[in-house]
């Protein structure tokens, strides 16, 4: 496969839609935060709101960045599964935002937010086998999304009523 001929280009449209991708889900995610979510019942270990931001602004960007070191090394043609798995995992994210916040429905998300967490898992081991770093950056994602899984889950039965 041959590499893309200007791969700063592909970094930067990969950077543009994580962050956008970040930016509809905090437009669904703010307006819930003082008032619906604010009254939710949550453990004491739950981080404060304003973590949330620069975690996950570090966290689209990881992503881009990896997604652009499998992308550059063959393009789309060359890494169309890996970049699907991408894509797909990307969408999980926003969609766990839409059902966790937006329909207010923490049981729902959770549901959600299994898959998106097999989602990563799968494109952290497709990405592997093209770059081990794109792999590695997805760790802390993983991680995270590992967390806020089990954040969700006691939100959800703490405010099962």
């Amino acid at each position: 496969m041959t590499p893309p001929k200007n791969p700063w280009v592909g970094l930067i449209a990969l950077v543009a839609v994580c962050f956008a991708v970040a930016w509809i889900g905090s437009a669904v995610t703010m307006p819930k935060i003082d008032g619906w979510y604010a009254a939710l019942a949550k453990p004491s270990w739950n981080p404060p709101n304003w973590i949330f931001g620069p975690v996950w602004s570090f966290l689209y960007l990881t992503m881009a960045v990896a997604a652009w070191l499998v992308w550059r090394k063959g393009g789309w043609g060359g890494a169309k599964w890996p970049l699907t798995l991408f894509g797909v995992q990307l969408a999980l994210n926003l969609l766990w935002s839409c059902l966790f916040f937006a329909l207010e429905n923490p049981g729902l998300a959770f549901g959600e937010i299994i898959v998106l967490w097999a989602a990563i898992v799968a494109t952290t081991v497709v990405f592997w086998r093209r770059s081990k770093l794109a792999s590695l950056l997805f760790v802390p994602y993983l991680a995270w999304v590992t967390f806020a899984a089990f954040l969700n889950f006691i939100v959800w039965r703490l405010n099962v009523y």
